[in-house]
């Protein structure tokens, strides 16, 4: 069901969190631990997909995206390896709806804004059709794959993202539930979403039924500890959130609230309940 990263703070390299840790981003797509299908099982290979998005001293930040699993482009490791950024996304992907090629792979940018999921929309297929009519004329030339994260993100946008991120993705949550009453198919939505517009992050992390995709977050120095002495803190006042920890400590994690929407700028957490029934 996709993992993902998003970090902001003090400029980094990249592959501080993509690649170098025992349980990178990179190794999760081969060996992911808390990536549960609804029956319970284990879903450990993401292999559909990788995508990057970062900011450093521009407005708009770069991207970079394949359909490539993560282990297998040799890119990966030298990209992020020369590669420093203040805020980026990395996201492995698992296909649940949507075909395996590029432009199904996340993160997908807007402008200065960046979004990624992990999760999915139930019944997508239904009700795609009323989603999309509803995305607005100066979004909808962005539509370039067929995932429901992409529909969901050119919504938001819709909704006034760029004004009022928490707003917009609440409005995201009702219209998918009021599509999904309006067909008479039953209302399945998970999220475990990051969203940046370069000057802050944040996420988001809801499930209408009992399933639930997992969230942490981390300001702790040690968080990566794992990795050699010399480039294993995170710099002071800086953010990880993951969909699993980088290490194979719980103790340096926090686990992000079901039904919150978090702001994160200047190293400070304002997490806040999503306002939806």
């Amino acid at each position: 069901m996709c993992r993902w990263i998003a970090y902001i703070g003090r400029p980094i390299f990249v592959d501080a969190l993509v690649v170098r840790p025992a349980f990178s981003l990179v190794e999760q797509s081969l060996n992911s631990k808390l990536s549960f299908r609804s029956d319970g099982s284990i879903l450990a290979t993401n292999g559909d997909g990788f995508g990057l998005g970062w900011y450093m001293h521009r407005r708009e930040p770069g991207l970079f995206k394949t359909a490539e699993p993560a282990w297998a482009n040799e890119n990966i490791n030298e990209i992020c390896s020369q590669l420093q950024a203040r805020i980026f996304m990395a996201h492995i992907r698992a296909a649940s709806t949507g075909a395996i090629q590029r432009t199904n792979a996340h993160p997908f940018k807007y402008k200065n804004w960046l979004f990624q999921h992990n999760g999915y929309l139930a019944h997508f297929d239904i009700i795609r059709r009323d989603l999309q009519f509803d995305i607005g004329e100066e979004y909808f030339g962005f539509l370039k794959g067929t995932t429901d994260s992409e529909t969901m993100f050119l919504l938001a946008l819709t909704y006034g993202l760029e004004d009022n991120p928490k707003l917009a993705m609440e409005r995201v949550i009702e219209r998918t539930r009021r599509a999904c009453e309006e067909r008479g198919a039953p209302f399945e939505l998970i999220m475990s979403t990051a969203l940046s517009d370069g000057s802050s992050l944040y996420t988001l992390r809801f499930a209408s039924g009992i399933h639930v995709h997992s969230q942490y977050y981390s300001t702790h120095a040690a968080c990566m500890q794992d990795i050699d002495d010399n480039a294993s803190a995170v710099p002071p006042r800086s953010v990880v959130v993951v969909s699993e920890p980088l290490d194979q400590s719980m103790e340096h994690w926090t686990e992000m609230p079901v039904g919150a929407f978090a702001t994160i700028r200047d190293g400070a957490i304002q997490i806040e309940s999503l306002c939806v029934d």
